[in-house]
């Protein structure tokens, strides 16, 4: 099998395979603001490096933040500290291992999403759970209204937690709480607290499941890319899940030929051994004709999906008895290129779910 670099700590990728990793969909979708992209844009094709053109760009929104709360404007506030989050957020994506300049980037990342929190209303609320002789994280953010089910939401190997924040929002809107999770190999639980992909995945997103069902009467789980392939075990295993969304995952995951996939897999799974990642991505994998589903599924497809093809999500569809399947032609990986749309439709799904299965319903 094809060797893994080694985790030197610094990002030698050149600009082109940064940008193809996180284009401006991309970074549209987890809510970097456009005139930063642009900027951003302008940034790298001046040989600035992405981590500190990004940095730059996450220190002027927290000014302008400072100077919001200042001046008594939180509203303004709150929407730079979020721009600040999501800049961070791809300045800590140039580094695929643990480096101490990508831990250091996350946790402003952290940090600026806590300064949001705070001005939030009401204010979202970090979560810390326990899992493995260890603890994962979360932020748990609730309605102004009594939720009538709660959404866990969480990424694969890189967008993690509160890269889905506008997700959040459209969920938020619609009467929702939503817990947005760093499981194992992800976030701080990886980063701060070692919880790596080698744990039971189906036990570890149960444990999110819990604290869901402790805030609201029915629990949802997203997953977005290899996420959706959580989702889908976890919903297979914890018969508590009452829907699922599986958004652009392979039910038998294998490494892919793109060195910031396998990086990102050895990064999650603390080991450089190319032959032990495929071992623990074949122990992590969707069983067919094993795991079954038994609440509503949603799964989404892009067509133009250069690292998921239809027929890797069809056992998920197989195995569910309720079972829809929603394809956009163009759409990229997860679905980026159609971000709002597919974010409406998703929250829209949820809703439905949820209030179908309310009692007398």
């Amino acid at each position: 099998m094809t060797g893994i670099h080694r985790p030197d700590g610094g990002s030698n990728a050149p600009i082109e395979v940064l940008w193809r990793a996180m284009p401006v969909t991309r970074m549209l979708d987890n809510g970097v603001d456009y005139a930063d992209v642009l900027a951003m844009q302008r940034s790298t094709a001046d040989g600035i490096a992405w981590d500190k053109a990004a940095e730059r760009l996450a220190t002027a929104q927290l000014e302008r933040a400072r100077a919001a709360v200042r001046d008594g404007h939180p509203v303004t506030a709150f929407a730079a500290y979020r721009a600040a989050a999501a800049d961070l957020l791809f300045a800590q994506m140039a580094f695929n291992f643990d480096s101490a300049r990508k831990r250091s980037l996350y946790e402003a990342f952290t940090d600026a999403v806590g300064r949001a929190a705070a001005l939030a209303d009401p204010p979202w609320e970090r979560e810390y759970i326990p899992f493995a002789g260890g603890l994962m994280n979360a932020w748990l953010l609730r309605p102004a209204t009594e939720p009538i089910g709660a959404v866990i939401v969480f990424g694969g190997q890189s967008g993690w937690g509160a890269a889905y924040l506008p997700q959040a929002d459209a969920l938020l809107r619609r009467g929702m709480a939503v817990l947005l999770a760093e499981g194992p190999g992800q976030g701080e639980s990886r980063l701060r607290h070692r919880i790596l992909l080698d744990v039971d995945v189906r036990a570890a997103y149960s444990a999110f499941v819990s604290r869901a069902l402790s805030v609201a009467p029915r629990a949802g789980l997203w997953g977005n890319s290899l996420g959706g392939l959580y989702a889908a075990t976890t919903a297979a295993a914890d018969r508590r899940v009452s829907a699922v969304c599986v958004n652009s995952a392979p039910a038998q995951p294998r490494l892919q030929p793109f060195r910031t996939f396998v990086d990102q897999a050895a990064a999650m799974l603390g080991t450089s051994d190319a032959d032990a990642i495929q071992v623990n991505f074949d122990r992590i994998a969707f069983r067919p004709g094993v795991d079954r589903i038994g609440c509503p599924l949603l799964v989404l497809h892009g067509g133009a999906d250069p690292i998921v093809h239809l027929d890797q999500q069809q056992p998920f569809l197989d195995a569910a008895h309720d079972a829809t399947l929603r394809v956009w032609e163009d759409g990229e990986h997860t679905i980026y290129n159609h971000a709002h749309d597919r974010t409406a439709y998703v929250a829209d799904w949820f809703a439905d779910q949820f209030t179908a299965q309310q009692p007398g319903t």
